[in-house]
């Protein structure tokens, strides 16, 4: 009886993709990151890094989510525990039903029921930055740019401009059929 199993379990892994293939490191950072973030309390890695966007600036610039504690085997009624700057945690305290009802919002569930504030040094997350195109954007492109006010769409736009300098000639196609084409 074992041998029929043992032999059902091999035929039915025989078709399934092997687990230890080659990988490229972009699909391994992010199950990596949710194993890190689960051993120490955060189901989503999201609410570390989406904080200011869940809350708002003004919470953000003077609080950290640390982590969520769930009740034994549940993965909702958890208790969000926040890092709070010093004389802010009274205020924090105030809006606390307003914050957690952000982040049951932002998870879709009731994920937290109650807020356990912390008092502590805050450190500002640094602002992401695009890295400085090699070649200098053309004149002639450059002019049409300085018209665009949001000045992160013009960084964009103009380390956009100067890869599309530095290429030479058109993009060329590997020999086979490209990747998800339905042709």
């Amino acid at each position: 009886m074992t041998e029929r199993k043992t032999r059902k379990a091999a035929l039915a892994g025989a078709d399934a993709p092997r687990a230890n293939g080659v990988r490229t490191v972009a699909e391994m950072v992010p199950q990596v990151g949710a194993m890190a973030f689960k051993r120490f309390g955060f189901v989503q890695s999201s609410i570390v890094s989406r904080w200011a966007e869940i809350v708002g600036e003004r919470y953000a610039e003077v609080s950290t989510p640390e982590s969520i504690r769930f009740p034994q085997g549940k993965k909702q009624d958890g208790v969000l525990n926040l890092n709070v700057q010093g004389s802010h945690a009274t205020m924090m305290q105030h809006v606390a039903p307003a914050i957690i009802e952000r982040v049951n919002r932002f998870f879709g569930y009731p994920a937290v029921v109650k807020l356990a504030i912390r008092q502590g040094a805050v450190v500002a997350p640094k602002p992401r930055r695009a890295p400085p195109s090699l070649k200098p954007v053309p004149i002639e492109l450059g002019e049409s740019l300085r018209a665009i006010a949001d000045p992160e769409l013009r960084e964009t736009l103009s380390a956009l401009a100067g890869a599309v300098a530095a290429s030479t000639g058109i993009p060329k196609l590997s020999a086979g059929r490209p990747r998800g084409s339905n042709d």
